[in-house]
C-alpha cells in the first residue's frame, strides 16, 4: 500500500426526487503488486483486510522471513519495513494473497460487496478529471480506457493532490490541451520509479522542477549541493529519471517517424542530468574504426587457491620485508587471500603499510597514526551541544552518519543487534573522517566502503587509516561535481564499444547507451551487487592494481557481456534493462566474473590495433597505437607494451611459492 486516504466519499442520490446527497464514506488505496498498480476504493465496511498483506523482513537482498504487517504501518504507505538499506532497495518487498477480482470492472462485486466498491489497474486508466479550484471539496473522476467513468470521489479529509503525486510515480500525467482540469495518462510507465524503490517517493528528493515552456521543458536545479552531499545515488538517478520522463512525454501524440530525438537535443538533456558530461553529438568516424577491430577469441582463464599464511610468511625476510612484491600481488590477483591473512595484507594493498617496510618500521608507524587518530577523534568528541548548535555542517554530518550506520550491513553478525560495538566503531570512524577531510565530510555510500574494512581489521585505528587510503582512491566519486563518476561512465562506454559494438548499438537504440544503470556499481565498487564475503575477495583483487589500470571497468564489461544475450534476445527496452540489471544483485558469481574480466584484459592487451583512448584508460604504454579516427595510415607497425611485471603476470602461471615463475 503506497497511498491510503480515509474520508473519500461518493455522493449518490437516494432517489430522483431527493435533493439531498447520500454520502458513502470509504477508503481509497493505491496498491503496488508485482506487475501492476491497483487503485482501490471501498466503503468503510468493505475495506481491505490488512491480514492479507505480507511484508518482507530486514534483508532486502533476499526475503528470509514474512510477517503480517501491523495495521498502523499500512496506514503509512512509504513507511514499509524499516529495511537497513531502504533507500537503496531495488525490489518491492510487499506480496499479496490472491483475491478474486476483475481489473477495471467497476460492476463486478464478489462475495456480496457493496455495489459502489471498485478497483482498477493503473494500466487501464485513460484520464483523471479534477474539480475547479475553490469550489467545494476537491474531487476526482477516473475515466478508463473503455470509456467507463467511475463515480466521482470527494476528498472530505484531505487534498486530492497527494493522490496525484502518488500516481505520478507510476505514470506520466499531462494536462489536456482542451481542458486544463483533465489529466491525460501516458501509456509509458514512469521510467525509474518501477525499478528503484522509494527513489522519488519523498518530496525531499524532488531535485528538479519541470516547467512547460511551449513544447520544451526547462530543468531547474533545487538545492543541488545539499541533495548531492546527502545522497549522490538518488540525486543522480533522479536526474536521469527526469530526463527519461521528458523523452517519453515528448513522444506522446507525435508522428512515429519523428520519435527519435536529434543527437544534439539528447546531448542537452543528458548534460542536464550530469553537468559537464561530454556527449558525442555527431556521427563520429572514430567509433567506426573501433567497431572494425577484431579482438580475437577470449582466452581461457583459471584461478588459483587463495594465498595462505604459510605462503605469505615464506615471502618475508627476517626483518619483516616482503621479498617479492610482484609475486605476492600476482598471487592475490589470481586467488585472493585466506581470511586470516587479510588483516595484515590489506594494510599493504591499501597503502597504509609501505611494501618495503620492516616490522619495526610498521610498529612505529602504527604508534604515530594511533596518536594522530585520537587527536582528530577528540576534536568532534569535545564539541559541546552549544557549539554544535552553531555548526550546521557538523550537525548534518552527524545526522547522516547516525542514519546510515543504523542500516549498514545489519544482517552481518559483526553489526547486528542493538548497541553493537561494531556500530559504535563504524560511527566513530566516520565522524573522525569528517575531521580528517572536513570539506568532503560524509556522503551517503561511504559507510558501505568502511564496513568491510572494519570487519576485517577489527581495530578502530587500523580500520580508519585503511579507510583513508581507500577514500583517496574513491574521493572523486563523492565530490559535489561528480567528476569521477562522469569520467568512469565515459570510459566504460569506450571499453564496451570496443568489446561489443553491436551490444552498444542496441543499448543506444533503447536510450540506455550512457550506461547509467552502472552508476551504483561504480559509486561503491559493487558493494551492493555481491555477497559480503564475495566483496572481500573482489576488493582485494582490485587493490592489486593488476593486470592494468581501471580493472573495475573491465569487471563492469564482464557482467554486461554475460547478460547481453538475455537482454537482446528478449528485446528488453529501457525499463526492462534497468530492472534486469538491478535484479542481478547478489546473483553474480564472483569467480566467474573475475575470470571473464581478466580474459577481456588479455584480449585488449594482445590487440595490435588498440585505439589510443583505450590504451590510456587501461594504462598500457605503446610505441604506436591506432588513432581513434580512420586516417588510413599503415598500422602494421603497431607494437604494444606494458610494464614487464604486469604483462608477465598475465601470461605466465604461478608455479612455486618461493617467487620462481
Amino acid at each position: 500500500v503506497v497511498y491510503e486516504q480515509e474520508g473519500v466519499c461518493i455522493h449518490s442520490s437516494c432517489g430522483k426526487n431527493d435533493d439531498q446527497d447520500n454520502l458513502i464514506s470509504g477508503v481509497l488505496r493505491v496498491i503496488e503488486k508485482e506487475n501492476e498498480v491497483i487503485v482501490d476504493w471501498r466503503p468503510l465496511d468493505d475495506t481491505l483486510d490488512t491480514s492479507n498483506i505480507l511484508c518482507a523482513g530486514k534483508d532486502s537482498s533476499s526475503v528470509v522471513e514474512w510477517t503480517p504487517a501491523p495495521k498502523e504501518k499500512l496506514a503509512r504507505g512509504a513507511d514499509r519495513p524499516n529495511s537497513y538499506e531502504a533507500e537503496w532497495d531495488m525490489v518491492t518487498t510487499v506480496s499479496f494473497k490472491k483475491k478474486p477480482h476483475s481489473n477495471g470492472d467497476a460492476t463486478a462485486h464478489a462475495n456480496g460487496e457493496s455495489k459502489w466498491s471498485f478497483l482498477f489497474s493503473l494500466a487501464d486508466l485513460k484520464s483523471i478529471k479534477q474539480n475547479k479550484e475553490g469550489l467545494g471539496w476537491s474531487y476526482l473522476v477516473f475515466c478508463l480506457k473503455d470509456d467507463v467513468k467511475l463515480p466521482a470521489l470527494h476528498f472530505h479529509h484531505g487534498d486530492s493532490k497527494l493522490l496525484i503525486k502518488c500516481l505520478e510515480n507510476h505514470v506520466v500525467l499531462s494536462e489536456s490541451p482542451q481542458d486544463k482540469r483533465i489529466l491525460l495518462v501516458n501509456s509509458q510507465n514512469k521510467s525509474l520509479s518501477q525499478s528503484f524503490e522509494n527513489l522519488l517517493d519523498e518530496p525531499s528528493y524532488g531535485l528538479l522542477q519541470v516547467e512547460k515552456v511551449g513544447r520544451r521543458k526547462m530543468f531547474c536545479g533545487v538545492n543541488h549541493r545539499k541533495k548531492w552531499k546527502k545522497d549522490p545515488y538518488t540525486v543522480t538517478m533522479g536526474r536521469f529519471s527526469k530526463v527519461t520522463n521528458y523523452i517519453f512525454d515528448s513522444f506522446r501524440l507525435s508522428d512515429p517517424s519523428t520519435q527519435r530525438r536529434p543527437p544534439s537535443e539528447m546531448a542537452d538533456f543528458l548534460n542536464d542530468a550530469i553537468p559537464g558530461l561530454k556527449i558525442n553529438q555527431q556521427e563520429e568516424p572514430g567509433f567506426e574504426v573501433i567497431t572494425r577491430i577484431d579482438l580475437g577469441k577470449q582466452p581461457e582463464v583459471s584461478r588459483r587457491e587463495p594465498v595462505s599464511t604459510e605462503e605469505w610468511a615464506k615471502n618475508m625476510d627476517s626483518e619483516g620485508r616482503i621479498l617479492n612484491v610482484d609475486y605476492i600481488k600476482q598471487s592475490i590477483f589470481k586467488g585472493g587471500l585466506c581470511h586470516t591473512l587479510r588483516k595484515e595484507a590489506w594494510k599493504f594493498l591499501l597503502g597504509y603499510f609501505p611494501w618495503n617496510s620492516t616490522k619495526e618500521e610498521r610498529a612505529n608507524l602504527q604508534k604515530r597514526k594511533t596518536d594522530e587518530y585520537f587527536r582528530m577523534k577528540l576534536q568532534w568528541k569535545s564539541v559541546s551541544e552549544e557549539q554544535e548548535k552553531r555548526n550546521s555542517r557538523l550537525r548534518d554530518y552527524r545526522s547522516l552518519i547516525e542514519k546510515d550506520v543504523n542500516r549498514t550491513d545489519r544482517t552481518n553478525k559483526f553489526y547486528e543487534g542493538e548497541d553493537n560495538p561494531g556500530l559504535i566503531l563504524l560511527h566513530d570512524i566516520l565522524m573522525t573522517y569528517c575531521m580528517y577531510d572536513f570539506d568532503l565530510g560524509y556522503v551517503q555510500g561511504m559507510s558501505d566502503l568502511l564496513s568491510p574494512v572494519l570487519y576485517v581489521m577489527e581495530n578502530e585505528v587500523d580500520a580508519f587509516w585503511c579507510f583513508v587510503s581507500y577514500m583517496d582512491q574513491m574521493h572523486q566519486n563523492f565530490e559535489e561535481q561528480m567528476q569521477g563518476m562522469k569520467t568512469q561512465l565515459i570510459q566504460l562506454s569506450t571499453l564496451l564499444r570496443l568489446l561489443d559494438s553491436g551490444f552498444c548499438s542496441y543499448l543506444e537504440s533503447q536510450d540506455s547507451g550512457y550506461l547509467y544503470f552502472c552508476f551504483r556499481w561504480l559509486l561503491i565498487r559493487f558493494k551492493r551487487e555481491f555477497s559480503f564475503q564475495d566483496i572481500l575477495r573482489l576488493w582485494e583483487v582490485m587493490w592489486t592494481e593488476l593486470p592494468c589500470q581501471n580493472f573495475h571497468l573491465l569487471l563492469c564489461c564482464a557482467i554486461l557481456e554475460s547478460e547481453k544475450q538475455q537482454i537482446m534476445d528478449k528485446h528488453y527496452g529501457f525499463n526492462e534493462i534497468l530492472k534486469h540489471i538491478n535484479e542481478l544483485s547478489m546473483k553474480i558469481d564472483v569467480e566467474y566474473i573475475l575470470c571473464k574480466a581478466e580474459a577481456i584484459s588479455m584480449q585488449m592487451m594482445n590487440c595490435k590495433e588498440l585505439p589510443q583512448a583505450v590504451s590510456e584508460i587501461l594504462g598500457i604504454e605503446s610505441s604506436s597505437v591506432t588513432p581513434d579516427s580512420d586516417t588510413g595510415e599503415d598500422e602494421s607497425a603497431t607494437v604494444l607494451s606494458c610494464p614487464t611485471s604486469l604483462y608477465q603476470s598475465i601470461s605466465t602461471p604461478v608455479t612455486a611459492a618461493n617467487g620462481t615463475r
